[in-house]
């Protein structure tokens, strides 16, 4: 039963649309996020868009014909985003670190893993895939300080708590990669 990874960096991913949104569903579905079929169906429409981001890259892993995890990531334009989580991170951040330590930098978008995939290794591969060529070592990502499991996953693999959560936004908080530059100047988490 090994489980496989690829990497995908263009539109040759939207064939495993189909297995992604179920894989969404099912590693997502739990609290803090509570995501349903709607929302693993927006995530697979945002996908279509996604794969012609400047960096694209997807890491899909399979067990058994089945795709029991991914991740998807890509390079943050120079000019911040403002839509989904984007004003809460540049509030958090302030501009000038915001355009520094996070435009032109590796943003990972999602990882998931099934959790009959819980506890293999298996999201290290995952996010390893998608940032192993993250320029200049700068990588971050967006999580929920309510999700436990995935607070320690990426405190343990050296990723470092860049901002406090946003009132009301189910706890969402900026996560700076374990070779990122700017490390060492995020604030400590309370």
């Amino acid at each position: 039963m090994s489980t496989g990874v690829r990497v995908h960096r263009d539109a040759g991913v939207l064939t495993h649309a189909e297995s992604l949104r179920a894989a969404y569903v099912d590693a997502f579905s739990a609290p803090p996020w509570r995501e349903d079929e709607a929302r693993a169906a927006e995530f697979v429409s945002r996908l279509s868009a996604d794969v012609r981001r400047p960096g694209f890259t997807a890491a899909i892993a399979v067990r058994d014909g089945e795709v029991v995890g991914f991740a998807t990531a890509w390079t943050t334009p120079a000019l911040f985003p403002t839509d989904r989580c984007c004003p809460q991170v540049a509030a958090g951040l302030g501009g000038d670190r915001t355009a520094d330590w996070l435009c032109g930098a590796r943003e990972v978008d999602g990882l998931a893993v099934r959790p009959t995939a819980h506890g293999t290794g298996l999201a290290d591969r995952l996010l390893d895939a998608v940032t192993a060529d993250a320029p200049d070592g700068r990588a971050w990502l967006l999580t929920s300080v309510r999700n436990g499991r995935a607070m320690a996953f990426h405190r343990r693999r050296g990723w470092t708590q860049a901002t406090h959560p946003s009132p009301g936004v189910k706890g969402i908080v900026v996560l700076l990669g374990p070779h990122h530059p700017a490390r060492s100047l995020a604030p400590l988490p309370l």
